[in-house]
């Protein structure tokens, strides 16, 4: 868990939620959610991908949200394979939106593994009533495992070179049709390690 870390509990459609909220220096730039690998496997929201992500956005002066998926730390409910986590995202956008100041600030959407699957399709609902995004980042997307939906051309996608757990091929296969350009790290495998000052890197040097 980052330093300066403060968790706390929302009401979602399934129970409690679980989320953790890291501040950014000054007035900040937007909000950003981060979304965490899949639960069964051990993802929770202070995965360490999942706090590196926290951490950029923070640096880069986003007020960054993450939260457990169902059946995870505090949050309630089960395990709904990426459909009730939707919905509790979905609660936590709300949530973050409805803060003093930021109801029309600029939204960042990131995800790791499973979290990606899950985001891509909060984003697509998001879209379809209106609200907008400002951008997406993808880590390790998950699209060998699900039916992660396409994105906007604006989202970073950034994997591992030797990722076993989703093969770069199937990433591939997936922004293909999209003709989204793809951040591949050399060497990285699914969780990036020794590799997460680069994973930074690369966000950072996305946003500048």
């Amino acid at each position: 868990m980052n330093a300066q870390t403060e968790k706390f509990l929302i009401d979602g459609p399934a129970g409690k939620i679980e989320c953790a909220l890291d501040k950014s220096e000054g007035t900040p730039r937007g909000i950003a959610l981060v979304a965490h690998p899949h639960p069964l496997f051990g993802g929770t929201m202070d995965n360490k991908v999942a706090q590196t992500l926290a951490r950029t956005f923070v640096e880069l002066g986003y007020t960054t949200h993450r939260s457990n998926f169902r059946g995870v730390g505090e949050t309630g409910g089960e395990h709904d394979n990426g459909i009730g986590e939707q919905d509790d995202l979905l609660a936590l956008i709300d949530h973050m939106c409805a803060q003093p100041g930021q109801a029309d600030v600029p939204l960042v959407l990131a995800g790791f593994s499973f979290g990606t699957f899950v985001l891509s399709h909060v984003a697509k609902r998001m879209l379809e009533v209106g609200k907008e995004i400002e951008r997406m980042v993808f880590v390790g997307t998950a699209a060998s495992r699900w039916e992660v939906a396409p994105v906007p051309d604006s989202t970073l996608v950034i994997h591992g070179e030797v990722d076993d757990n989703v093969p770069t091929q199937s990433v591939y296969d997936w922004a293909r049709p999209q003709e989204l350009p793809i951040v591949v790290i050399p060497g990285g495998e699914h969780f990036f390690h020794r590799k997460l000052h680069i994973l930074k890197r690369v966000i950072v040097h996305a946003w500048r």
